[in-house]
């Protein structure tokens, strides 16, 4: 653990989910670079498992700062979550999409069949690429290695944050571009969106906490919830 990751990861999630793409997360064979992230802060978000406080089941997602939180959708896949900001408040970043980096093999051996760029496309294959196991690997730490999981911020990242602090350096990444198509001229390098498949205003344009590499063909297609509020 790193004083610079700890810092970004004591903000709120909404605040800290850029910083988590081009992360890695590493471990049980696999190492993932992550693409695309859903920010959930629970104190004010009616789409956060935590929003109507601590239970049994999403009480990790109230841990300290680095936390995996892991949940179960649709009653088949584990998806993982990032617990991002001070102990006792309900905080975490999805991962949604990412590109498996090292173990493809491992990866597709859990995940079956599929093309490369779809391996970690989409939280519950991104939960499958990684092995993660519900009642095992969450409430553990990402931070220090005593984990199934070590996540390792994107380079030169670290370094930026300990030189100017989270706020400054998150406000540098959403402002940063890169060329984009053929004529098109630059496009944000990371892009930002309402949250796929929630309903309710937690799902419109109130809450922009969805946010992915420009691009990046590990990106989940966005899918509106057709009860989404604006």
């Amino acid at each position: 653990m790193t004083e610079p990751t700890l810092a970004l990861l004591s903000e709120p999630a909404p605040i800290s989910a850029p910083a988590l793409l081009g992360a890695t997360i590493t471990g049980k064979g696999v190492s993932l670079r992550i693409t695309e992230v859903e920010a959930y802060f629970g104190p004010t978000d009616p789409g956060s498992h935590g929003h109507r406080g601590p239970t049994p089941r999403n009480r990790h997602l109230f841990g300290p700062p680095g936390t995996l939180y892991a949940y179960r959708s649709y009653g088949i896949h584990t998806c993982v979550n990032v617990v991002s900001a001070p102990a006792g408040i309900s905080s975490g970043s999805l991962l949604r999409g990412a590109e498996v980096v090292d173990g493809t093999e491992t990866a597709r051996a859990r995940r079956g069949p599929v093309p490369d760029v779809a391996l970690a496309r989409g939280p519950g294959n991104l939960g499958g690429a990684l092995g993660a196991v519900l009642g095992e690997d969450d409430g553990t730490t990402l931070l220090d290695g005593s984990g199934p999981y070590v996540l390792t911020l994107a380079p030169g990242l670290e370094a930026r944050l300990a030189s100017a602090g989270p706020a400054r350096v998150i406000e540098e990444l959403l402002s940063e571009t890169v060329p984009g198509p053929s004529g098109t001229g630059a496009v944000p390098r990371i892009s930002r969106g309402p949250r796929t498949g929630v309903g309710g205003i937690a799902g419109g344009a109130t809450f922009p906490w969805r946010f992915w590499l420009t691009g990046d063909p590990t990106v989940s297609a966005y899918r509106r919830h057709k009860g989404a509020l604006d």
